[in-house]
């Protein structure tokens, strides 16, 4: 666990790849997880809308396992939004959300 979702414009700053790889460093530097159990994939969109002055996004939807401290999800969290901010354009959008598995319900094989 965890898996990291990378959803994005079409038209990055940079490779998919290369950003699929940096996230997935960062999220192991968090120092949450082992390398060997972080999953991290991206999905571009060809349509898509944004608010004035954005020309691109990048959104990052981290799924892991109940148990972290607020402190701990929030400290991921700046973490994976200051990698995005390394790469892209000022207008470019920017998110980051954090969402807990709870182990009574997840299920993997």
């Amino acid at each position: 666990m965890p898996h990291i979702v990378i959803e994005h414009s079409e038209d990055l700053p940079l490779l998919p790849q290369v950003l699929v790889d940096k996230v997935h460093q960062t999220t192991y530097e968090s120092g949450l997880f082992e390398l060997s159990t972080i999953k991290t994939r991206a999905i571009a969109y060809q349509h898509y809308q944004l608010g004035e002055g954005k020309d691109g996004f990048i959104y990052i939807a981290a799924y892991i396992m109940a148990g972290r401290t607020t402190i701990e999800k929030q400290d991921l969290s700046e973490r994976l939004l200051n990698c995005l901010r390394t790469y892209c354009r000022e207008s470019y959008s920017l998110s980051v959300n954090i969402y807990e598995n709870n182990s009574d319900t997840y299920r993997k094989c």
